[in-house]
């Protein structure tokens, strides 16, 4: 989505709100599709002083499966972000200044990236989650699973001269 920022762009005081809606259901992360419903992307562009700055955040609920426990699970996915926006830089490149295109600035660009890059590399259903016992499977948030527990290779001398006694 295209903002044209002239109206505002050399009148201090002024702002411009926004609301749109982003389709990120083609973004794979790890072989899975997570972003299957619309992200909604709102946010406002205020001319401070001569300085065009841009807030939005882009929200939605995700399709997840748990990296430990294998357990599908929706969370909400909040995703703030802030820029300048300039016509030109006068010393090279800066991270948080976006240019504008003929007064325009690409808020679905600004959006999908900013989504992207916050994205968890492990998605987890809850920060104390278990996991699942890795020999018979068991979901361990569930409660104990009835596996024996084998020794520490590190003791099994020890272990030895228990079961000879």
């Amino acid at each position: 989505m295209l903002l044209d920022v002239k109206p505002i762009l050399y009148t201090p005081g002024k702002s411009l709100d926004f609301r749109f809606d982003l389709d990120l259901a083609d973004v794979e992360f790890a072989g899975r599709y997570p972003v299957s419903r619309p992200v909604a992307v709102s946010g406002r562009v205020r001319n401070t002083a001569g300085v065009l700055d841009l807030d939005l955040t882009a929200k939605t609920t995700l399709d997840a499966i748990c990296d430990r426990c294998g357990k599908a699970f929706s969370p909400e996915k909040a995703v703030p972000f802030h820029c300048m926006l300039a016509e030109s830089l006068e010393n090279g490149e800066n991270d948080e200044i976006e240019l504008l295109e003929d007064g325009k600035v690409d808020l679905g660009d600004l959006a999908r990236t900013a989504f992207i890059l916050e994205m968890d590399a492990k998605t987890l259903c809850s920060e104390d989650c278990k996991g699942l016992c890795p020999r018979c499977g068991a979901d361990l948030n569930l409660g104990p699973c009835s596996c024996k527990k084998e020794p520490d290779p590190r003791l099994a001398a020890l272990a030895k001269l228990l079961e000879n006694k």
